[in-house]
């Protein structure tokens, strides 16, 4: 069995599979902002927002920084290479798939029209 850098992608997938997350890291490619602040955009507690920032933060994807009583966030230093060639390895694999299956839906087009032919005769 093939060993990646699991507890790597395992927190990187795992960050990433909530769709707040993934709506904070977009927020945060925009500009820094406060707990607070993603809190309020998002419609949650702050108790809510600080878990979900504790998950993106234990992934490398967000850093913090807490000044007197605010604590902000900024996009964190990993930049997700190794998961993207995880996933277009297998993207290359299944379009490599589609492809040989393409090429049977056609041959069979082809065979159909040519029994078509046949049975009019």
């Amino acid at each position: 069995m093939v060993q990646y850098a699991r507890t790597r992608f395992d927190a990187s997938f795992a960050a990433l599979s909530d769709a707040t997350r993934r709506g904070v890291l977009e927020q945060l490619g925009r500009a820094d902002a406060s707990i607070t602040d993603l809190a309020d955009k998002f419609h949650m507690t702050l108790t809510g927002m600080m878990k979900h920032v504790g998950v993106l933060e234990q992934a490398g994807l967000v850093t913090t920084e807490k000044v007197g009583r605010v604590r902000t966030c900024k996009l964190g230093p990993r930049r997700l290479h190794k998961e993207t060639a995880w996933i277009d390895r297998y993207h290359r694999v299944w379009d490599s798939r589609f492809d040989a299956l393409d090429e049977v839906v056609e041959e069979l087009k082809r065979k159909e029209i040519i029994d078509g032919r046949k049975k009019r005769e």
